[in-house]
């Protein structure tokens, strides 16, 4: 079921709840420039399974409020953590994708793991984003030509075969976004470091990282594992930036096996 939290006055996050009885939850943070719908194939199987999964949209995208401000780690970070006082959420997994694999970070950085039970990065933005020069041109394509910009993202995103109509499903998933905090993002992806950060993580920690991706490239992942203490890398070798879709069966069998 879908509901609404307040994180501060006039901004309320959209909150994807499946199987609320389920005995271990596993919380989902989409990637850039995406929504919650981008778990998709894994909201088809792992509540059947047993797991509540909750997709959370950050503030700016997918079906949450987007507000002109806010649009930075700490508060991103901070808006997970009035969803998890909300939903008096305890013993739980985060798995973020991508830019959501950074919220993640800062989330158990900044409230030291608060709540969690295990940490998931999936193709994770993680030590760093982009560089100046790809956010230099993608904050101009997005402010100029938002559609065209998000096209070619999906074109680089997927490492195995998409078809036409789930290209255009993806195209769609991204333009729910307000055009503000896409290029806010934007813009934040080519400032943070979190490399201090990652000394600070102190839960069981799974990297998933597709060896062809384009976007955020094999080595970050691998600098991710030698830098958070207690953590294992699963390299997907037939997924680029979209394992939850390319490998979807594999990751799926891997998060059960992981968060029991």
């Amino acid at each position: 079921m879908g509901y609404y939290v307040n994180v501060e006055p006039g901004v309320k996050l959209f909150v994807e709840d499946l199987n609320p009885g389920g005995s271990k939850t596993i919380v989902f943070l989409h990637g850039w420039p995406l929504s919650h719908k981008q778990f998709e194939y894994q909201f088809n199987v792992l509540p059947s399974k047993g797991y509540r999964c909750i997709g959370i949209d950050w503030r700016g995208f997918g079906d949450s409020d987007k507000p002109y401000h806010g649009y930075n780690l700490d508060r991103l970070a901070d808006d997970i953590r009035m969803v998890v006082e909300a939903l008096k959420l305890k013993n739980f997994a985060l798995a973020g994708h991508s830019t959501g694999g950074a919220i993640a970070v800062k989330y158990a950085s900044r409230y030291n793991s608060y709540g969690l039970s295990h940490l998931i990065l999936i193709e994770a933005a993680v030590p760093v984003g982009f560089t100046k020069q790809t956010a230099e041109q993608l904050l101009k394509e997005s402010l100029n030509d938002r559609p065209k910009m998000m096209r070619d993202i999906t074109d680089m995103f997927f490492f195995q075969y998409i078809s036409p109509p789930f290209a255009d499903w993806f195209f769609q998933t991204g333009m729910q976004a307000a055009g503000w905090s896409t290029a806010a993002i934007i813009k934040m992806l080519s400032e943070f470091n979190l490399e201090a950060d990652l000394a600070r993580i102190n839960v069981p920690t799974l990297i998933v990282h597709g060896t062809h991706d384009k976007v955020i490239p094999f080595n970050q992942a691998e600098e991710m594992q030698r830098k958070i203490r207690n953590s294992q890398l699963v390299p997907f070798h037939y997924s680029g930036h979209g394992s939850f879709y390319c490998e979807r069966d594999k990751l799926n069998e891997l998060l059960q096996k992981y968060v029991k």
